[in-house]
């Protein structure tokens, strides 16, 4: 079944209404229409940060490779403990890590070993030396609550990761404690799928290039680069085709220019129902449609659908609501293209300091600052101004309210949940 073929259906489906599509429904459609790149590319460990596994990862080996010293001390047989007081052993050598005793530890003995050093034959426990006192001949006397059962102070072959075991499964996005891990199993290079590319633009003849004279009654054209920070904090392979007049034949040369260079398409304003806004006409004739409006605020005018084999949304031409809808749609979208696994954004239980307004029948991404108090509750402080063209209140907050369809006033004191910007907002 084509994508298409897919929207069709779907657009069949009970309560579907392209013109106010509930937020977790219309999330449910868009995922149905999403599958991963097919392209995918060689690279070498260091340039894999930020980048998503084409492939599962198999150890090709144990790690540790060898059992191992957790700590700098006495390696010896467990048995030979005297459990009613101290012990004395002699030592016989010494093990470093990277370099080995060779040798074994037989009854009485014990090997000097420092921490990640392998364990000697015959030995299976380890006495810190902080518990133990070296005398003057080879002797080394542990104290007698040294060590309690054997194996102590002892790291095992394969404790970390055994060989043959899944480290890292296709979709895994690589951070650096991956970059870590595979390189403890000696991994050089890995697959992983080809970066995204999204073409996106601006609409209106109201914008204007940053570092030009502004004009009356024009403004600077921000949303391409809270866009373009957007798509470059995900490590996508961002296209901007610049800011385009509201006039149909130059919108629509650059629609079907981004759809033949990209995976996704994105543009900014011109989604609404104004005599300029010209994109739903253009998508109805170019492309397929899912729907135009959501549930929400701030961001009903949001669409989604395709052009050509290219996803395209487009996005309100409010800052704010751009963001927004960028945050909550089009984000885990890219992501699943990207063939990242995702899961859905950390919702936390936050106290409001103060009350917020809301009319019932809508989801509302509100903006506010969550903080600690000194007893560990969670409190979130709206910000008093959440107008969708107040750009700094994006800057100034922390965190989403996620406030549901049937909510509606909501006063200081009562508890809602927020989704943190610390991960999601680049």
């Amino acid at each position: 079944m084509t994508t298409y073929d897919l929207m069709k259906q779907l657009a069949g489906a009970e309560d579907y209404d392209p013109n106010s599509m509930r937020v977790e429904r219309a999330r449910e459609f868009i995922r149905k229409t999403l599958a991963p790149v097919c392209g995918n590319e060689m690279l070498s460990l260091k340039d894999v940060f930020g980048r998503v596994l084409f492939e599962d990862i198999v150890s090709p080996l144990n790690v540790p490779g060898h059992d191992n010293s957790a700590m700098d001390g006495y390696a010896l047989r467990f048995a030979d403990i005297n459990s009613g007081g101290e012990t004395t052993l002699k030592c016989i050598g010494e093990s470093f890590a990277g370099h080995a005793f060779h040798g074994t530890v037989r009854h009485g003995e014990c090997v000097r070993i420092f921490t990640g050093a392998v364990m000697p034959e015959g030995a299976d426990t380890v006495v810190m030396q902080e518990h133990s006192a070296k005398g003057n001949d080879d002797t080394v006397t542990m104290a007698a609550d040294a060590v309690t059962a054997a194996g102590q102070n002892r790291r095992f072959a394969g404790e970390d990761i055994q060989k043959g075991a899944i480290v890292f499964k296709r979709g895994q996005r690589i951070g650096a404690p991956e970059l870590g891990v595979l390189a403890s199993l000696g991994v050089a290079e890995v697959a992983v799928f080809r970066r995204l590319r999204v073409a996106f633009f601006s609409t209106g003849d109201e914008l204007t290039p940053i570092g030009a004279p502004l004009p009356e009654g024009k403004i600077y054209d921000s949303n391409r680069y809270s866009l373009y920070g957007m798509l470059n904090h995900l490590g996508m392979e961002a296209m901007d085709l610049g800011a385009v007049p509201d006039v149909p034949e130059r919108i629509e040369n650059t629609l079907k220019t981004a759809a033949q260079n990209a995976d996704v398409v994105i543009s900014i304003g011109g989604v609404s129902v104004g005599a300029a806004d010209f994109i739903r006409s253009l998508l109805d004739k170019l492309g397929q449609v899912l729907f135009w409006k959501l549930a929400m605020k701030p961001g009903k005018p949001l669409a989604y659908g395709m052009i050509g084999d290219a996803h395209f949304f487009g996005l309100p031409g409010n800052p704010v609501s751009a963001m927004v809808t960028f945050y909550q749609f089009v984000r885990e979208a890219l992501l699943i293209l990207q063939g990242q696994a995702v899961a859905s954004p950390l919702l936390l239980p936050a106290v409001l300091t103060a009350p917020v307004k809301k009319a019932a029948g809508r989801v509302e991404f509100q903006r506010g600052v969550c903080e600690a108090r000194d007893d560990g509750c969670l409190v979130v402080t709206p910000a008093p101004e959440q107008g969708s063209g107040i750009l700094s209140s994006m800057a100034k907050a922390n965190c989403f309210i996620v406030l549901p369809l049937e909510a509606g006033k909501l006063a200081a004191g009562e508890t809602v949940n927020v989704q943190l910007f610390s991960g999601l907002v680049g």
